[in-house]
């Protein structure tokens, strides 16, 4: 059983790869046996995680690349292909609300989340159909894409795009045997988050508002993009699958 879901032979790019979910996605899918091409825009610090992951005796890359500029993010797809399996994992985060945030600014952070995952889907899945070969494209989303919360327009707007996009994406490309899935991540605690992990407040509130009760474990996530990313989920596509601790199912 053990082999049905291995990724030995395949190679698979996680952006945004040197800290957080993305590293543990990357962690994940290497120990299932996929040679992992870890991306950040700092050379130094991909160069640090790739040398971190080597001495775990896993099998890894780096590409050091900005995903927002589409020209290189391309000329690397291209340089480390083939590529059989691509994360969209990059994000970033302006937690302002209506009145503050202006029409720019939404612009700006869907051109990361929204605009640079089509520019890579689009670029890898060009690929695959040259080659003829079926592959998996994987984007990392948030429960925020079907929530909403006060103060946080821009984030929810982009997550419920990327849910659109990994929607549109597998109508598209799903006769060519290229799936495309979606992972909707719940409250981790990871770096980013480490100064809400450990107020009281956000884990009282979490205690009310999931299924589980508590914060995820940043390494909980790599479990089902491993899944999406095998054989196993061969007839799986289209869909946003919510690690979220019971968040989106607990009223």
């Amino acid at each position: 059983m053990v082999d049905d879901f291995a990724l030995t032979g395949r190679t698979a790019l996680i952006t945004g790869s040197v800290r957080g979910l993305g590293l543990e996605m990357a962690r994940g899918l290497a120990r299932a046996g996929a040679r992992v091409i870890i991306n950040g825009r700092d050379p130094a610090t991909v160069a640090a995680t790739v040398a971190d992951l080597h001495a775990d005796g896993l099998d890894t890359l780096g590409a050091p690349f900005d995903v927002t500029d589409h020209e290189a993010a391309h000329a690397a797809v291209t340089d480390l292909a083939p590529i059989d399996i691509l994360v969209n994992n990059v994000g970033t985060r302006d937690r302002r609300g209506v009145t503050d945030l202006t029409p720019t600014d939404l612009t700006s952070l869907l051109d990361v989340h929204l605009t640079a995952a089509y520019a890579l889907s689009r670029s890898v899945a060009t690929a695959l159909l040259s080659r003829g070969t079926p592959g998996r494209i994987i984007n990392v989303s948030s429960v925020m894409g079907q929530l909403g919360r006060p103060g946080d327009v821009a984030y929810a707007t982009a997550k419920a795009g990327l849910n659109g996009l990994t929607r549109a994406l597998s109508a598209d490309l799903g006769k060519s045997a290229i799936t495309v899935n979606a992972v909707a991540a719940g409250t981790f605690a990871t770096e980013v988050n480490a100064h809400l992990s450990t107020d009281p407040t956000w884990q009282t509130w979490l205690q009310s508002r999931t299924a589980l009760g508590r914060w995820g474990h940043p390494e909980e996530i790599a479990g089902a993009v491993v899944f999406l990313a095998g054989d196993m989920a061969s007839f799986i596509t289209g869909q946003t699958i919510a690690v979220d601790g019971g968040m989106t199912t607990t009223f």
